[in-house]
């Protein structure tokens, strides 16, 4: 068996399956346009996303991930379903206990919730091209009105607050910071468009900070070209991150 597609809750899972595993686990967690249903997922109907799994899996991993509820952008529910399918895999396969993550873009935000919450249990984590905070992230889009408003929307329902009502909230909720992680960390940015360029400033303040605080936080950044590196590099990274079980 390839793979499998399973419900958790209301929402579609996937995992794959290496023909050699090597024991270890990958959780991926999508950007905003990922999805799974019961036949696939967007990571199986891209093609550069499923490029990524194959050499995963070539490499040994089992790969699993959920839907998650669609654009969550972080939301509490969708922080504890991808905690929920963490306790299920561990259940029911065969692997380490210590697992990778890999999350894009607003699966950064999921990410960092689940680290809060499993810390001992992440063995390393790499994001791509990731919003790391929400805040900031609506403070980007302000001046693209018709996006900003979107983004309000898929928020507003996503944490089930009234649309007028969710900049207060968001505002006031205290993001989770980065910077009390100690868990190894590669942050991947691929430079292509806008928001990848305003994205690349908030990073390179950060990685200032980063680097103060000795924190096991790398920054590499690619261009749209050699993205083809990308699995390359993901799995030299994560390997690297497999020496004590």
């Amino acid at each position: 068996m390839e793979n499998r597609n399973f419900k958790l809750d209301t929402e579609w899972n996937m995992i794959h399956y290496p023909e050699q595993p090597n024991g270890f686990g990958i959780l991926i967690i999508g950007d905003e346009r990922h999805f799974v249903d019961e036949k696939g997922s967007f990571w199986t109907q891209n093609e550069g996303k499923l490029m990524l799994i194959n050499q995963l899996k070539n490499a040994g991993y089992t790969i699993f991930y959920s839907n998650l509820y669609g654009k969550n952008w972080g939301s509490k529910k969708a922080v504890q379903l991808a905690e929920s399918l963490y306790e299920y895999i561990i259940r029911t396969e065969i692997i380490n206990d210590k697992i990778h993550l890999i999350a894009e873009g607003m699966g950064a935000l999921v990410a960092l919730g689940l680290l809060e919450e499993k810390q001992n249990k992440i063995r390393s984590i790499v994001l791509l091209n990731p919003v790391l905070s929400l805040k900031h992230h609506l403070e980007q889009e302000k001046s693209h009105k018709f996006f900003y408003k979107k983004l309000i929307s898929e928020i507003s329902r996503s944490f089930e607050v009234e649309s007028a009502l969710i900049i207060e909230k968001i505002d006031k909720t205290k993001e989770i910071s980065i910077h009390n992680i100690r868990v190894p960390m590669r942050i991947i940015h691929v430079l292509s468009g806008n928001r990848a360029f305003n994205q690349s400033k908030l990073l390179n303040q950060l990685s200032v900070q980063w680097k103060d605080e000795h924190a096991p936080i790398s920054v590499t950044y690619m261009l749209p070209e050699k993205k083809q590196q990308l699995g390359r590099q993901i799995i030299k990274f994560i390997k690297d991150n497999e020496k004590v079980l």
